[in-house]
Formats: structure tokens, sequence, C-alpha cells
């Protein structure tokens, strides 16, 4: 295992060159003209949402007379200088984490955040930080995968609580299990507090969403966590989405981002596009179930979504 994992670094670091390198080093790909080509490399982030969209992309593209391959890569910080490379053709991103990031590696880890709840406000910003790298921000799509926080159903019928308004105006005092970041991430602690008058008494470090988090809560020792809209394990714990009522959370829609010389065509953007119109977070959500609790394999999954909601014939 040690050993293949020293020899995937080297692929990546070959891959993408010099990852830490000046970010617009790849000026003939910046500049070029909107491209075609049709061999296209979906790039996937390794989770399994990431792994499903790329599935999904892939299926489509080939449908529309693309060949295509799917390259795994874990790291936003090795896949996105290998996206503006040339070497990854499409990935499968959230519209305000994206922002953040880029801005973050264009003006420095402590610009001010440009990702907003606001769809619009988000993909002006996104757009404006991807198009000097040569890279094109496709239209985003209905799913939308961000932050949220779960309680159990029980602590939800107990203290009749359907949003997080409902919370922050019960005054209740609450153990939140999270990253340990939340006591200083604006969109957690210091947010709830602040949009919502939610007490967070206490940050528990038990990761996002993770199963120790999930059973803490379930078994009363926390009383809320922090997840992912996506989440398809809660039913699992016997838990429930508080809604974000205010919008504390920014838009992280599910968009496609795509090297502009290598696939910045009408083909990929048409081919894709059909997925935008019928993929909601309730469908990414079941899709996640279906890989992550039946243990089916997201190829499988994709192509069964796309032949259910006529996409792909059978």
């Amino acid at each position: 295992m040690r050993r293949r994992a020293a020899v995937t670094l080297c692929a990546l670091l070959t891959l993408t060159g010099c990852a830490t390198g000046p970010s617009l080093e790849h000026r003939d790909a910046v500049t070029a003209p909107p491209g075609d080509s049709r061999h296209l490399t979906i790039g996937s982030a390794g989770f399994t949402e990431s792994d499903l969209l790329a599935q999904l992309y892939a299926q489509l593209l080939n449908r529309a007379g693309y060949r295509t391959s799917i390259l795994t890569v874990a790291n936003r910080e090795l896949y996105e200088p290998a996206l503006e490379s040339g070497r990854i053709d499409v990935v499968p991103e959230y519209a305000a984490t994206f922002a953040d990031w880029l801005n973050a590696k264009t003006h420095g880890p402590h610009a001010r955040p440009v990702g907003s709840p606001d769809l619009g406000t988000t993909m002006k910003a996104l757009r404006e930080l991807a198009t000097p790298r040569g890279l094109t921000v496709l239209p985003p799509g209905r799913a939308v995968d961000q932050n949220a926080f779960a309680v159990s159903a029980a602590y939800a019928r107990r203290h009749r609580l359907r949003t997080l308004s409902d919370l922050g105006a019960s005054r209740l005092p609450v153990r939140l299990a999270a990253g340990d970041e939340c006591v200083q991430r604006p969109y957690c602690a210091p947010g709830l507090k602040k949009v919502y008058g939610i007490d967070v008494a206490h940050v528990d470090p038990k990761g996002v969403g993770t199963t120790q988090a999930k059973r803490a809560v379930q078994d009363g020792r926390d009383d809320m966590l922090l997840v992912t809209t996506t989440d398809a394990t809660l039913d699992d714990f016997g838990l429930v989405l508080l809604a974000d009522d205010r919008h504390l959370q920014n838009a992280d829609h599910v968009v496609a981002v795509v090297n502009r010389a290598r696939a910045g065509g009408p083909g990929v953007a048409r081919a894709l596009g059909r997925l935008n119109s019928v993929l909601t977070t309730a469908d990414l959500t079941d899709l996640n179930r279906q890989v992550d609790s039946w243990r089916r394999l997201p190829a499988d999954v994709a192509r069964a979504y796309l032949e259910q909601r006529g996409l792909m014939s059978r």
C-alpha cells in the first residue's frame, strides 16, 4: 500500500507539472479559443459523489460521440492545475467552494471569501476567477451539496424543531459535533450564532458527517452535527436535517468546470447540460445511498439513473 501510494503521488506530480508553481503558467491553454477534443479526461476527487458525477458526465459525453476516461485525483491542489493545463478536461465542482478556493489561490489565503448564498453572485465571481485561467464554468444544475445541520428525529420532535430558526428560538444550549475548525468558520458555529441566535455551547471535534459524529447525536451525547445536504446515511442513524431557512450556507450547486481549449465547445456544454434539468439534490442523495449503503458500483448507478430519466437508451 505504501509503495502504491508513492507511485500514485509521483504520477500525480507528473500529471500536474508543478502544482505549486505559477497558476497561469500554461499560457497557450489560457489564451486558446474554445476547443472540442474528441477524447476527454474526466476528473474525480475520489469520494462517492464525485465518482458518481464523473460517471454521469462520462456516460453522457460517450453518448454524444466523445471518447472518455476517468482519472481520480483526490486533491484539489493537484487536479485544478491539471485542469488548467489540459491534462484533465472536465471536473465536477461545487460553485461557492470552488469560487472561494480559486479566490484564495489568486489573491492569497487571507482573501475575503467571494462565495455567497446567492447563486447569481457566486457564479459571477466564479467565472471571473476561472476565465483568466483558461477554464469555463458551465451552467449550474439543480443539485446542491452544501453544509447542513442534523439532529435526531426524537430531539426534533421533543423540541418541535423543523428549521434552524426553530432551534435558535428555543434557546437550547447545543453541543455540536463537527470538525474542530467549526469554532472559527463563518458558516459553522459563528454563523449559527450570528444568523440564528443558536447557543453553541460546545464543539465536539468528531469531523464532518462521520459515523462517530452521527452516533454521538443518535445516542444523545451531542445534540446536533455538521453534515452535507446529500448525506445518504442520516436515516440509518435516525437523524433529520434542520432547514437552513435564513440561508446561512453558500450556493454550492454542482457545476461542471472544463478546460476551455479542449472542452469549451458547444458539444460538451450541450451534452452535460442535459443533466442539469433532471438531477436534483434528492436524486444525488439517493445515488450516494446506492453506492454507500447498497454497495453498487458508481458506473452502474449512473447508467441506471440516466436510463430512468430518459437521457440514455436502455
